[in-house]
């Protein structure tokens, strides 16, 4: 698979973690174990146990988890991740949503991660660290979003390219809100329910189709692929699981996409079951593997492919935090938090 000729990323100053202090504004329940230290308290779960959700259980994840994907439309909305605006920018757009929200960003200050969420930038896999560097056109940016509220977190993932809208609509794009932005998803959700043949999770924004130059348009149009790939790698693993089924079969089926496309998929990092932990058992893997566990009603995990199109291998920057393809490949990734159901599967980070 040919790579991108992007020049590879680097760390760039970042301002200090805005890290949240005790106040008399927030009930000690709206933080998590970690908030203030830095440290993650003990699970209330034994080691490898699997969280069998019950209704209320249930019913605050779900309420979790849409806000969660409300945040990270924001996020990936073309008015807000545009070039010549900083990741650290978006994270303290999010940061601030999150708070009036009632909801404390889940990334900030868990073991130390010092944003409240994630930005990775081209060849950068995950846990990238917002920072001061500005986005450019053709950017391949995946925003990992995550909140907690009422107890229990909610967690999203998706990628987005750049500026890559349609110049007529970029014209009339603005400054959304996030209200408005959660309006015009919810909208858009209710014409997709009654129109099938309409993508009702996600992209209804034109894409770029006027370029500057032959380079422009393959840097754009081969980021896009990879994009597609990422997502329909996820929604594969998703249309995998079914009470009885196994956790394997979602790795196999992502697997499958990325074979189909040419593009690897990352081994070291995984989904992961989610509650008032924000990482738990069971744990999911993004490749053909061997993992006997049975899915049963009641689970909650997410499921997170990191597809490359190079080599899947990775590195870790000094920060401890951001991980890099070794060869300098662009990553894309998207993530949903899903339930398995006594006849399917449903997923929570809905808009």
């Amino acid at each position: 698979m040919k790579m991108s000729n992007q020049n590879l990323m680097k760390p760039h100053p970042r301002l200090p973690p805005n890290i949240i202090p005790p106040s008399p504004n927030y009930h000690p329940s709206f933080f998590p174990s970690y908030a203030h230290t830095g440290r993650v308290g003990p699970s209330y779960l034994p080691p490898d146990h699997v969280l069998i959700h019950d209704a209320d259980s249930i019913a605050k994840m779900r309420k979790a988890a849409q806000l969660a994907r409300k945040l990270l439309d924001y996020a990936c909305h073309p008015s807000i991740a545009r070039a010549g605006t900083t990741t650290e920018q978006i994270d303290s757009l999010i940061h601030d949503a999150a708070l009036a929200n009632s909801a404390y960003p889940s990334p900030l200050n868990y073991m130390g991660f010092p944003k409240s969420l994630c930005s990775s930038v081209n060849e950068v896999v995950c846990h990238g660290i917002p920072d001061t560097r500005r986005l450019e056109l053709g950017d391949v940016v995946s925003f990992d979003v995550s909140c907690f509220v009422g107890g229990v977190h909610g967690d999203n993932c998706a990628t987005i390219v750049v500026g890559d809208v349609n110049d007529e609509v970029a014209d009339t794009l603005g400054d959304a809100t996030i209200n408005a932005i959660s309006e015009q998803n919810s909208k858009r959700n209710e014409e997709a329910s009654a129109t099938p043949s309409l993508d009702k999770d996600w992209r209804s924004i034109p894409y770029k189709n006027k370029f500057n130059s032959d380079e422009e348009e393959e840097k754009f149009v081969t980021a896009r692929r990879l994009v597609q790939a990422a997502l329909e790698s996820r929604d594969e693993g998703v249309r995998a699981c079914k009470p009885g089924g196994c956790l394997s079969d979602i790795g196999s089926a992502i697997h499958a996409v990325a074979d189909a496309y040419g593009y690897d998929t990352v081994r070291h990092y995984r989904g992961h079951g989610i509650s008032s932990d924000f990482h738990c058992a069971p744990y999911v893997k993004h490749y053909r593997n061997n993992e006997g566990m049975e899915l049963i009603p009641g689970m909650i995990f997410t499921i997170e492919p990191m597809l490359t199109e190079g080599m899947a291998e990775c590195d870790e920057w000094s920060d401890n935090w951001t991980v890099v393809t070794k060869d300098g490949g662009r990553a894309a990734q998207f993530e949903h938090t899903v339930l398995i159901t006594d006849t399917g599967v449903e997923v929570l980070t809905v808009p």
